[in-house]
């Protein structure tokens, strides 16, 4: 493609005097009255800080062309342009203004889709949208059977061998049927996807040779990312790569799976004043970012600029953007990052009654939709968990820390005869952290339980590594995480020593036990159902290579592994079916009965006391056809455990079914194998081996 220089004649221009319209931003139909001009489209951009403004774009025959926007309207320029058809890339310079020399002009910030030129420039594209989407209806899972797999588009698939060598690593790839199969089997409900939002990777990444892998640089709020569309969908135009990322969300719809987008709403791809301008700051500097009293960027968010939620045109901006991707592309929710920062006002003070999350939800289009928080960001008061508005769920960072705590860190200090928490912390999270969620009038369904992310340790990685080991990332090791709650049993890395694997995956087991029998919304991390590694790197935004992708040629230990997730799943689903729909959001009908090691309720005294380190979890609801038990032994030795002596549930349930019998479901420990099936009465005991989890049903 040309690049625009002062000496491109301007050979079609805006066509002035005909009407136009300041909405809706990007581009349009052209408005009513210009009958006589079939080709011609209305172009509307905010850029309050430019006099006038041009639009370059590639006219019916390829080349190069200018016109002006002649209409101005409360900070819009908008115009009616001939010329501009389907496939026409297009971008805005000030009116009158030297072109730069690069030929990077301004991208439309409501560009459908983006693509760059052979001289790395970046243009919007204008792209007819249509979709045929046959009966695809959004599964609305509701929240207490959500069970939440955060995943990376392109390593999901990438080493899969049951997927086509051309779809690996693609969206094509993701709903490919080997890939659909194992996700509905696992008995995952919901997707979360890393940004799929277009992105570029930051000039200082460019420098070492890495990409940004994870992609939460983000250039286009309404354009999907084209380098995980397959090379056909590529090569056949941005119509194609939309048509292929609708495609996949029609397929995991047909097989009940929801679609979420991790969005990036606090920051672009522009970074700090000294990078490159790309889009907006070029067009309204000043109302699209937030800056101090001097001048500078007000940074929240470590990026080095970060949007101003105080501006009405940035509200609209992510409003249009999340209403699009689910009226036009069906998705099923969001999850925001760094969510605080779309929430502080003009004062820089986080308010739950923040004009964005109120417009929230009161959207009709978003009604229904699932929103996630990540409830913090890097400025001052940035950790918010728990003070979102009805209607969110918030990543529960207490979750994580108490869990990672109870059941790794500790394990290493009790192997090392030193104390490690009592039961008490961890039986807040298994209950739904009701402290953090109750203020904000939301309850244990509000809170996203999860100990591991994309950003951080693995599962496997948090039992095998003391320390981080993120040489590659070309920091010398300084980025990342350095308290990580982790034990690596004895060996630092990976071994062949069957003794420590066998240790590190009973830990892990533990964590995933506790994870999906928890109150709440469990996340499970891609990978982390079967001993993913990283080789101990806790931040690797940018390995797009083996260090990040799914590897599916399973040993010995991740195939226990996973048979041991899907396992604590089945039992999860099994036990929610027997429970009313309002399980457990109706407090007033469900419970949970906590025992200590004799089968008594758990007297005050030993509920801070560290050396206690058992705790058994009744649970169940009023109406509830099953109930389920849960002994937790956080221990370094075996315990004889006598179960719960109360006869009959008459004082909690209401009614009088006898509490007959526990059926050993699982256990995380290998040798209570043998047990599984076994029943127990009220009084009777069970050794229960040290650090393990075992699940009876009642």
């Amino acid at each position: 493609m040309a690049q625009p220089t002062d000496e491109v004649p301007a050979r079609l221009h805006g066509v002035h005097g005909h009407f136009s319209r300041p909405f809706p931003l990007g581009v349009a139909e052209a408005a009513p009255g210009v009958p006589d001009l079939p080709d011609a489209v209305n172009i509307a951009v905010f850029a309050p800080a430019l006099e006038s403004v041009d639009v370059w774009y590639t006219d019916p025959v390829g080349e190069l062309a200018c016109a002006r926007l002649f209409d101005q309207t409360d900070g819009v320029h908008h115009g009616t342009v001939e010329g501009l058809r389907p496939g026409a890339r297009y971008a805005f310079w000030a009116h009158g203004a030297e072109l730069p020399g690069d030929g990077q002009l301004l991208v439309d910030p409501y560009a459908r889709a983006i693509e760059e030129d052979d001289a790395g420039a970046y243009w919007g594209t204008h792209v007819e949208t249509g979709f045929d989407w046959g009966q695809d209806r959004r599964p609305h899972v509701p929240w207490r059977d959500t069970v939440v797999y955060e995943a990376h588009v392109k390593g999901q698939t990438m080493l899969h061998p049951d997927v086509p060598e051309e779809l690996r690593g693609t969206y094509a790839g993701f709903a490919h049927p080997a890939m659909i199969e194992y996700l509905t089997d696992l008995g995952v409900t919901t997707v979360e996807l890393l940004p799929i939002h277009f992105h570029v990777d930051e000039p200082h990444l460019q420098e070492l040779g890495l990409p940004n892998y994870w992609g939460y640089n983000t250039l286009g709020f309404f354009a999907p990312h084209t380098e995980y569309a397959t090379a056909a969908a590529r090569a056949a135009g941005p119509k194609a790569v939309q048509d292929e990322l609708k495609g996949m969300i029609k397929l995991l719809h047909a097989a009940g799976i929801e679609v979420v987008l991790d969005v990036v709403f606090n920051h672009t791809a522009e970074g700090g004043k000294e990078q490159k301008t790309l889009s907006w700051r070029g067009l309204a500097d000043g109302h699209y970012y937030r800056h101090t009293a001097d001048g500078h960027y007000f940074d929240t968010t470590g990026c080095g600029n970060t949007l101003d939620f105080n501006e009405p045109a940035v509200v609209r901006m992510a409003m249009d953007s999340l209403r699009m991707w689910v009226e036009e592309y069906h998705v099923d929710g969001f999850r925001f990052d760094l969510a605080v920062s779309l929430g502080r006002d003009v004062n820089n003070h986080f308010t739950p009654q923040h004009p964005f999350l109120v417009a929230l939800g009161a959207s009709k289009s978003l009604t229904g939709t699932k929103l996630i928080a990540e409830p913090w960001d890097v400025a001052m008061g940035g950790w918010q968990t728990g003070r979102f508005p009805r209607g969110f769920a918030d990543w529960n960072d207490k979750y994580r820390d108490t869990v990672r705590e109870f059941w790794v860190a500790d394990r290493g200090r009790l192997l090392a005869g030193e104390p490690g928490q009592s039961v008490a912390k961890l039986a807040g999270v298994l209950a739904g952290s009701r402290e953090v969620f109750a203020p904000s009038g939301r309850g244990a369904l509000a809170s996203i339980n999860f100990v591991t992310a994309h950003d951080g340790f693995t599962l496997r990685d948090l039992v095998s590594y003391d320390r981080k080991h993120n040489e590659d990332n070309g920091e010398e090791n300084r980025d990342g995480h350095n308290h990580n709650n982790s034990f690596n049993h004895g060996v630092e890395g990976q071994t062949g020593d069957e003794r420590v694997q066998s240790q590190r995956r009973q830990t892990a087991s533990n964590v995933m036990a506790t994870l999906l029998l928890s109150l709440g919304v469990p996340m499970i991390t891609a990978g982390d159902e079967f001993g993913k590694t990283q080789e101990g790197n806790n931040n690797a935004y940018c390995q797009d290579n083996e260090t990040t992708w799914l590897h599916w040629n399973l040993a010995g230990q991740q195939q226990a592994m996973l048979k041991t997730t899907r396992a604590l799943l089945k039992i999860r689903r099994e036990f929610l079916a027997g429970q009313p729909y309002t399980y457990p959001s109706r407090e007033d009908s469900s419970y949970l009965l906590w025992f200590n090691a004799q089968g008594q309720p758990m007297p005050q005294e030993e509920w801070n006391n560290p050396d206690t380190r058992v705790v058994q979890l009744l649970l169940g609801s009023l109406s509830g056809k099953i109930d389920g038990l849960v002994v937790f032994n956080g221990g370094v030795e075996d315990v004889s455990v006598t179960m719960p002596t109360r006869l009959s549930l008459r004082d909690f349930r209401g009614n009088d079914r006898p509490l007959s019998g526990f059926e050993l479901r699982f256990s995380t420990a290998p040798a209570a194998e043998r047990r599984r099936g076994a029943v127990l009465h009220p009084g009777e005991s069970d050794l229960i081996e040290a650090n393990s989890v075992a699940v009876f049903r009642a």
